[in-house]
């Protein structure tokens, strides 16, 4: 299968469209959307099944998709109630209803509560915050969800914006079934979206449009990138990263990354910080070597032609001698390079001088929204809400491979690739996570070699150890040593047994 894309309201029309005009029947999709939403609703519910299933149908095909839930689920033997909102308007949801009033009639209802609600409302191509008798509608999901009901949503929460997870007047889900991709909006709305489960819907090689759509970043993707080491690899085969931070006051971001180096199979690890901090360092991470930062070109070409990668920024402050560290560092490495933090924050307003910086260095940049604004000039609310698009306009401007972090993480290399990475938790809101990510990128960026790989395995593996460290959704008391504790089984990539038809699995994060 193609990898899963993200996509917009207007590319995911656009796949449907590609797969009815090779020749796969609209209601064909409908049918398979439908049947597998049902089984999706049997596997996450478990026991409120029994309390049986309202189903809300709108007027559209996200209707149409309702009526084969309705229809699957009553064949299966539960207790079903349809709540028709509007009647149909296209030709495959009247064709569904018919099909399912056979099933439908020996069907029970649900008796007082029900123990599951489906939204089948409005669908992706809904814009604006339900009006009538579906927010209405809406309303009434909300309330079976606050007395206790599981709510399914199809393809979105009716009412979230697919592109921009706008979600005014939309109901909360604690599970959204989408078909074929996922959308924007799925992602930066997680908190109406909870899980999300992409379900195969018939649309093969369609969904691999060459229209900009990143890929979502999964355990597969990240197996294929994170080279294996050999029975008889050395310290030196697994190469060696280089730290540059740790100012006076702020050892504790070097030493984070450097842990995260370690924790990621490199090989040897140096941190080079203020003199002030050599000894300090060294007691801390007694598996890597300290240093003082260069004071001269020499210094600087000797740590960077030790290195395989080399990470700059981590902890280094906001003083008059972080550029000039920053640009003796870099332009006397040979190796690619990583720059975040206060690295970034040196050329604030400046994305020409910094782009001539990079020059044509395999670079990966890993700012967060505030830092991305600094350097671009933007602000970081227009970051936040550009999040897809910013990454990729910032790499081509700067030359270097942008890893944007949030929710969720966009790297984008300057040659138009894009992957998306959805992992993680609230667990990594905390200060020092970025460190750590620095620290994992670098040491892939040693091992394979290309920017975006690195950074998007990075983001993958840092949000999934943050997932084990609290496997319960906990937030509170979960910390970045937890984390850290994580990754052994985090580089694993491993995935939970899953049906066949589902492409992909994000499970709810943040507190309930």
């Amino acid at each position: 299968m193609p990898p899963v894309r993200v996509v917009t309201a207007a590319q995911a029309a656009a796949r449907d469209a590609r797969a009815i005009g090779a020749g796969t029947p609209s209601r064909t999709l409908m049918q398979a959307a439908g049947r597998h939403a049902a089984a999706e609703v049997m596997r996450h519910a478990g026991d409120r099944v029994r309390a049986g299933v309202d189903i809300y149908a709108g007027g559209g095909n996200n209707g149409g998709d309702a009526w084969v839930v309705a229809a699957t689920l009553a064949v299966a033997g539960v207790s079903v109630r349809v709540r028709e909102v509007e009647p149909p308007r296209t030709n495959d949801a009247r064709a569904e209803k018919a099909a399912a009033a056979s099933a439908l009639q020996g069907a029970t209802a649900p008796r007082g509560q029900p123990g599951v609600v489906v939204d089948g409302l409005l669908g992706t191509g809904a814009r604006g915050a339900p009006r009538g008798d579906i927010a209405r509608a809406c309303a009434d999901i909300d309330a079976a969800r606050a007395a206790g009901a599981l709510v399914v949503a199809l393809d979105v929460p009716s009412g979230l914006d697919a592109s921009t997870g706008a979600h005014e007047g939309a109901p909360r889900a604690d599970l959204t079934v989408t078909f074929g991709t996922i959308k924007r909006g799925h992602l930066t709305a997680r908190d109406w979206c909870r899980a999300i489960v992409v379900v195969d819907i018939g649309l093969g090689a369609h969904t691999d449009l060459d229209d900009g759509a990143p890929i979502l970043a999964d355990a597969a993707f990240v197996r294929s990138i994170v080279p294996r080491i050999s029975a008889d690899e050395h310290k030196g085969a697994r190469r060696k990263v280089a730290i540059v931070g740790g100012a006076r006051g702020m050892a504790g971001a070097v030493i984070l990354a450097g842990r995260a180096a370690l924790h990621s199979g490199v090989g040897l690890v140096k941190l080079v910080v203020s003199p002030d901090n050599v000894d300090l360092v060294q007691r801390t991470v007694p598996e890597a070597l300290a240093a003082a930062w260069p004071s001269s070109d020499a210094e600087a070409a000797a740590i960077g032609a030790w290195a395989d990668a080399l990470l700059v920024g981590p902890g280094l402050g906001r003083g008059a001698h972080v550029r000039p560290l920053v640009e003796q560092c870099v332009r006397s490495a040979e190796c690619p390079v990583v720059i975040d933090a206060d690295a970034l924050n040196a050329y604030e307003g400046e994305p020409a001088p910094f782009a001539a910086l990079i020059g044509t260095r395999r670079a990966l940049i890993t700012p967060h929204p505030l830092e991305f604004a600094r350097l671009s000039g933007d602000n970081a609310a227009s970051v936040n809400t550009r999040r897809f698009d910013v990454a990729g306009e910032l790499a081509r401007a700067t030359g270097a491979t942008v890893l944007l972090k949030g929710v969720p993480t966009v790297v984008a290399a300057p040659d138009g690739r894009v992957v998306v990475s959805a992992s993680g938790t609230p667990v990594l809101g905390q200060g020092g996570s970025g460190d750590v990510l620095a620290g994992m990128a670098a040491t892939l960026l040693a091992q394979c070699g290309d920017p975006l790989h690195a950074g998007a395995a990075a983001a993958w593996v840092h949000g999934r150890a943050a997932e084990l460290a609290a496997p319960d959704g906990a937030i509170r008391g979960v910390t970045l040593d937890d984390v850290l504790d994580s990754l052994r089984d985090a580089w694993k990539c491993d995935e939970a047994p899953r049906p066949s038809y589902v492409l992909a699995e994000l499970a709810a994060v943040g507190e309930q």
